[in-house]
């Protein structure tokens, strides 16, 4: 993987190596690989992908050329890479035994679609922004997990609320209306993607929405805030790290990553 990706370093990397996947679960924007006590978490920030392999590649991607940030392989020769296209690297990648361990995860507020989040709860949180801008509260991960750019625009239009409105300035009313079509929007996105392959996966995304959708405009890279992505009981076999040329460092061969 790239080391500029990899955030911790307490457990390595190679830790995963043979370990059973147990379970893949989503903290906000962040997707957690959950393997036997050690999870394997990422961010895909702005300009990060998923490409799954039903074969993953055997040959060493290109240093610098690939945008390659991490390769995993899993026992029965499947897998997936992360790769981030740009020159600014965000993506980020973190081996843990916690997943509050990773401090965005830790610093996240509540998320809008889980269970018991109400629409009190939601008046609550936009009492506690005061005067700050709808858009803003809405993106912001510390008040509500999981919602980008693109969603948050999709919530406002379905609301007819302007972007720019104090998130104190709804009543009653105004805040039930607000939670209602934040669950319609996001519950479409998740249909939508369900089923469908990672490669036509952006397609899905764009095609329920109503501003983002529209010829011409343009859709972050972030999958739905609330898709669960679900494996077969599959081991990590092995981790390919993308080095600099001319790097001393290895090739990790961690069955595992």
């Amino acid at each position: 993987m790239s080391f500029s990706a990899l955030k911790t370093f307490r457990i390595p990397l190679d830790a995963l190596a043979g370990l059973e996947i147990d379970g893949v679960a989503r903290h906000g924007k962040f997707i957690d690989i959950g393997a036997q006590g050690i999870h394997l978490i990422f961010h895909l920030a702005r300009a990060g992908w998923v490409q799954w392999h039903q074969v993953a590649p055997t040959v060493p991607a290109r240093p610098g050329k690939s945008g390659l940030a991490l390769r995993v392989v899993l026992d029965d020769g499947s897998g997936f890479s992360l790769t981030e296209a740009g020159t600014q690297k965000h993506l980020a990648v973190y081996v843990v035994d916690d997943p509050q361990e990773v401090p965005g995860i830790a610093a996240l507020g509540p998320d809008p679609m889980a269970e018991g989040f109400t629409a009190a709860d939601l008046g609550r949180v936009l009492a506690e922004a005061g005067r700050a801008q709808l858009k803003g509260v809405l993106r912001d991960q510390r008040r509500l997990a999981g919602i980008g750019n693109a969603y948050s625009d999709e919530i406002l239009h379905a609301a007819r609320l302007s972007p720019f409105k104090p998130a104190d300035g709804l009543d009653g009313d105004g805040v039930a209306d607000l939670f209602g079509r934040l669950r319609e929007v996001l519950g479409q996105a998740i249909d939508a993607a369900s089923g469908v392959p990672i490669d036509k996966l952006k397609d899905a995304k764009r095609s329920g929405m109503r501003v983002h959708g529209r010829a011409g405009s343009r859709a972050t890279s972030v999958a739905p805030p609330s898709r669960r992505f679900r494996s077969p009981t599959r081991r990590f076999s092995t981790a390919r790290v993308a080095r600099p040329a001319g790097s001393r460092w290895p090739t990790v061969g961690c069955r595992s990553c």
